[in-house]
C-alpha cells in the first residue's frame, strides 16, 4: 500500500502523543514521511553499510529495509556478506534504495580485480572504492607515487567496466611525510579523470587537516564523502553530536564535485540509533 505525505502526517498528528515517531508510525507511513521531508539535504544521503555490519550478518535484507524506513535513500556497501549481486539487488529494489558505490580490499587490485568489477557492475554500483591503502605501498612519498600508478591502471580497467575508481582516506594520508602530505602525492600522480577520492571528513579533521582547503587544492575530484562526527577530545561521534561544522563544509560541495553522502560510525553503540540521529540532524541542516 502507497502511503502519500499527507496520510503520513495525519497519522503522525493521531500518535504523536509521547511516542516516538518512528516507532510509532506503521512502515510504509514513515518512510513516506521521511522521504518526502528531505528539503535542506545536500544530495542524497545514505549510509555506510560497515556501521551495521553485525544486522548485516545476521539478514540483509532486513537491515537494508530498516535503513530504508529511517529515511536514507542510497547504501555504500562493505562486503556482500555471502550474497550473490543478483540477491543483492533484489535486496536494494524491495528496499527501494540504491547502491551508487562499495568498498573493496586493496588486495583485489591485483589478485581478482576483473571478479570485483564484475560484481560491482552486476549489483549497479557506479563506484568501486578502495577502502585503505596497507603500508607496505605507502612506506616513502616514492611508494605513494608508485601506488598511484598501479591504482591508475586499476582504474583504467574499472573504467572500462563503466565504474569509476576512487580511494578512501583515514588519517595517515594527511601526516606530513617530508614536508608533503602524502595524498596530495598521490593525487598529483594519479590521473585526475580516472582516480577520485571519497573524503572521510572524520579523518582529515583528526589529522589536523582543513577539509575546504583540502577541496581548494583538488577541486572537482570529490564525488563522495563519509559523514561522521567528532568530540573536541577526538571520539567518533554521531552528526550534529561533535565539533565538525557541517554547514560550512558543505557549501563547499559544488567545488569539491560531491554527489553522494554517506553517514558512518565505526563502532556506534546502538547502530540504528547512530543512523537515525544522524539523518535527523542532516535532515534539517541549513547549507
Amino acid at each position: 500500500m502507497t502511503i502519500t505525505r499527507r496520510e503520513a502526517l495525519t497519522r503522525l498528528a493521531v500518535l504523536a502523543a509521547g511516542a516516538p515517531v518512528i516507532g510509532s508510525l506503521p512502515r510504509e507511513a514513515a518512510f513516506a514521511l521521511n522521504r518526502a521531508d528531505q528539503t535542506n539535504l545536500p544530495g542524497p544521503l545514505g549510509v555506510q553499510l560497515y556501521t551495521v555490519r553485525a544486522e548485516m550478518e545476521r539478514d540483509v535484507a532486513a537491515t537494508l529495509a530498516r535503513v530504508a524506513e529511517i529515511g536514507y535513500e542510497e547504501v555504500e556497501f562493505a562486503g556482500y556478506f555471502g550474497h550473490s549481486p543478483s540477491e543483492i539487488r533484489r535486496f536494494l529494489a524491495d528496499a527501494g534504495l540504491r547502491a551508487p558505490s562499495a568498498h573493496v580490499a586493496p588486495n583485489l587490485v591485483e589478485e581478482a580485480w576483473p571478479a570485483t568489477l564484475e560484481a560491482a557492475a552486476a549489483v549497479g554500483h557506479e563506484y568501486v572504492v578502495v577502502r585503505s591503502i596497507p603500508e607496505s605501498m605507502r612506506a616513502s612519498l616514492d611508494d605513494w607515487r608508485e601506488t598511484a600508478e598501479r591504482l591508475t591502471r586499476a582504474a583504467a580497467e574499472a573504467r572500462a567496466t563503466g565504474l569509476q575508481f576512487a580511494c578512501h582516506n583515514h588519517d595517515f594520508e594527511f601526516r606530513e611525510m617530508q614536508g608533503r602530505t602524502p595524498l596530495d602525492v598521490f593525487l598529483e600522480t594519479a590521473d585526475p579523470d580516472l582516480v577520485q577520492v571519497e573524503l572521510d571528513l572524520f579523518w582529515i579533521v583528526d589529522a589536523g587537516g582543513d577539509p575546504i582547503a583540502f577541496i581548494d587544492r583538488w577541486p572537482g575530484r570529490i564525488p563522495l564523502v563519509h559523514v561522521k562526527d567528532r568530540t573536541g577530545d577526538g571520539r567518533m561521534t554521531e552528526v550534529g553530536s561533535g565539533v565538525i561544522d557541517w554547514a560550512e563544509i558543505f557549501r563547499h560541495r559544488e567545488r569539491a564535485g560531491v554527489r553522494h553522502y554517506f553517514v558512518e560510525h565505526d563502532s556506534p553503540g546502538k547502530p540504528f540509533q547512530s543512523v537515525e540521529s544522524s539523518f535527523r540532524y542532516l535532515n534539517q541542516l541549513e547549507t
